[in-house]
């Protein structure tokens, strides 16, 4: 059944459940297999009865509970769903527009592109979605989820993103409207000699450090930007905007007038992981009153936290999300600062160097657990850059 299922679908499933043990007694004994058709014979699962919306919605609810069940893992296939919301508005897909994701796990940033197009009454069958995803398993779970919340036009490819991009055009990197990823961070295990050298002119800011790929993720998502109206919105650790070893690449990254926003997010918002995390932003071709110009946004006390998960309410969302749209200084919130002060600041995009906090006005307290919180930001601010300055001194 299941080969029949991949054979009427070739192009979207082929291969999707080659990897099932679907006769490994120890890991689906014959009882299991029973119990599971017995329950799902109970219920009429055709369209009718079930609108694909409702399947999709019950696969991403499955998807999450892997995720709450896999530990730190979860962040290699899944972002949490608020932030995803997020990202996906400022980035703004349009009908008939193409939407890349280079790391693209579970694909729950293609997915919502779509849906956001959805929801707000557009034509959202017209997205072309393009995912690639190291993991066999992760990448089948992308494309089933793809599936059967009933996105046609879609491409999910396993490979290495760095070593093998999926995506060319007359031996060129295929070029993408929308990008939007949350790439692994700080990975040691890749080829950073072939890099030096690289055959698609990924390198064009320079070479990372063999410990952190950070920026040749960046490097490829902004050579597979399209030159015309492309952008980019990217989930990072604070590390991108201020490591010391990065700073070279940073700097033309910067001189290139590419980076239109930077937010900084709060705690726990990467999957079961307690780093604060940041959102990159660029744009190939920024609006005239937006050249030579970065927006600061700080959000970290922007998160609500229940039974230790962390999330973005919709008013945090909208917040944030208006404070990109206004593109303009806000009190404790948000600064536009030019690239030249940028660049006096050696390149250095962290947050708190352009955005003052909110000035204390008498008889307001002070919270001991925030200040505490500031003090341990920075410490990790300093570590990462010495760390940085050791692994390049070695």
């Amino acid at each position: 059944a299941m080969r029949a299922i991949e054979k009427a679908n070739p192009e979207q499933l082929y291969g999707v459940f080659g990897d099932a043990g679907w006769t490994n007694k120890d890991r689906l004994s014959d009882e299991t297999l029973i119990n599971l058709i017995e329950h799902f014979s109970k219920h009429k699962l055709d369209l009718k009865h079930v609108p694909q919306d409702e399947l999709g919605n019950a696969y991403e609810y499955l998807i999450k509970q892997f995720a709450d069940d896999s530990g730190h893992t979860a962040a290699e296939f899944y972002t949490n769903r608020t932030v995803v919301r997020l990202m996906t508005l400022m980035a703004d897909p349009q009908p008939g527009e193409s939407v890349y994701d280079p790391t693209c796990g579970s694909g729950g940033l293609l997915l919502n592109a779509a849906l956001q197009l959805k929801t707000v009454g557009k034509e959202y069958r017209t997205l072309k979605l393009y995912g690639q995803e190291i993991n066999l398993i992760t990448s089948s779970i992308a494309r089933m989820n793809m599936f059967l919340h009933g996105i046609e036009d879609f491409q999910i490819v396993r490979g290495n993103t760095l070593s093998q991009p999926a995506f060319l055009e007359n031996d060129e990197l295929k070029t993408f409207n929308v990008i939007l990823a949350n790439p692994p961070y700080s990975i040691k295990a890749w080829d950073q000699k072939a890099w030096s050298t690289d055959a698609y002119g990924r390198n064009l800011w320079g070479t990372p450090p063999q410990g952190t790929a950070d920026y040749a993720f960046q490097q490829h998502i902004h050579k597979s930007t399209d030159r015309t109206n492309g952008r980019s919105v990217v989930l990072w650790p604070h590390g991108v905007l201020f490591r010391d070893a990065e700073m070279e690449m940073r700097r033309k990254m910067i001189e290139s007038d590419v980076v239109e926003c930077v937010i900084g997010l709060g705690p726990n918002l990467f999957y079961n992981s307690p780093m604060e995390a940041c959102l990159l932003i660029c744009r190939t071709n920024k609006p005239e009153e937006r050249q030579g110009k970065i927006l600061f946004i700080n959000a970290v006390d922007l998160v609500r936290t229940e039974k230790s998960i962390s999330f973005l309410e919709e008013s945090h969302i909208k917040t944030i999300y208006n404070a990109y749209k206004s593109f303009k200084d806000d009190d404790g919130l948000c600064k536009v600062a030019s690239t030249e002060e940028v660049l006096k600041n050696h390149g250095n995009l962290s947050i708190p160097l352009y955005v003052s906090k909110k000035a204390i006005t008498k008889g307001e307290e002070v919270s001991l657990t925030k200040i505490v919180n500031e003090w341990n930001k920075s410490s990790i601010q300093l570590k990462e850059s010495i760390k940085s300055l050791i692994t390049e001194l070695k």
